[in-house]
């Protein structure tokens, strides 16, 4: 794997990863159309770091509301610095319940894991996926965003997006543009659903992580790739800044049209592409 390939997929996952347009349908076209060295080539361990920055992403742009709820959690349970304060309201800890609620739905993706990634490479589904995230962000954009944030929000709230996000794990359906549009029909504040979506993707993306680093080392990693490998992970961290950062801002401006017809675009191609060769 060359610096140059690193970069360009360190890009592509930091960026598709938070705009909502499939983090998962652009690597697999970059890897099935043109040939792009990915984990498929014998990278696992690339894709664990390239993870790995995303997560750095979220932590860095959402650090308040993180330790916040650490802090607040230790305080609710009579731990910690807060241990023993009288507080009529736990936010943070509230919101910390609500993430571990949304997340936990994933647990039922687990015994179709292998079936879904087989889904990686077929180039035909993938464009229709992305076809679909297409429609579901223009849906998103006619609905009329409610007034719930972190204490009006409801556990069948907090259900429905973490089931909504595993239906995501599809290939080609974006993660963020799912549960985002899940958030809204769900009645959230259309800036809270933004920063629902990204935090809850923090114990997601670590389970995967975790779950992968045993199939990553029976791999094996060679150590000549790694100064391309922390390339790409340092990229896709930057650029995942950059994309949460710019969707917080569309978020609160602006709606997600654009990402509506970008999706429509690229869907089509992808077939056309796959028709073709």
């Amino acid at each position: 794997m060359s610096i140059l390939n690193a970069v360009i997929l360190g890009l592509v996952q930091g960026l598709a990863e938070f705009l909502p347009i499939s983090s998962s349908g652009h690597l697999s076209i970059l890897n099935n159309l043109f040939g792009m060295t990915t984990t498929a080539d014998g990278h696992m361990f690339f894709d664990l770091l390239l993870h790995l920055g995303t997560l750095l992403s979220i932590c860095i742009v959402y650090w308040e509301d993180i330790v916040a709820m650490f802090f607040e959690v230790l305080g609710f349970v009579n731990i910690g610095p807060l241990a023993g304060e009288r507080r009529p309201r736990y936010p943070a800890a509230r919101l910390f319940f609500m993430i571990v609620m949304a997340t936990l739905p994933l647990l039922l993706v687990l015994p179709v894991k292998d079936l879904l990634e087989g889904l990686y490479y077929n180039n035909f589904f993938i464009g229709i996926a992305l076809i679909l995230t297409g429609c579901m962000l223009f849906v998103s954009d006619k609905m009329t965003p409610g007034k719930k944030t972190v204490g009006s929000m409801s556990i069948w709230d907090a259900l429905i997006i973490g089931l909504c996000q595993c239906v995501a794990v599809i290939p080609g359906l974006s993660r963020s543009g799912t549960t985002i549009t899940a958030g809204i029909a769900t009645g959230l504040r259309r800036d809270f659903a933004v920063k629902f979506s990204f935090l809850m993707s923090l114990p997601a993306v670590l389970g995967a992580n975790i779950l992968g680093i045993a199939d990553a080392v029976r791999e094996g990693v060679d150590l000549s790739y790694m100064p391309a490998y922390l390339v790409g992970m340092a990229v896709a961290m930057v650029s995942g800044i950059v994309a949460i950062s710019l969707l917080r801002y569309i978020a609160q401006k602006s709606k997600f049209g654009g990402f509506a017809y970008y999706c429509w675009v690229v869907g089509v191609l992808t077939i056309i592409l796959t028709m073709i060769f």
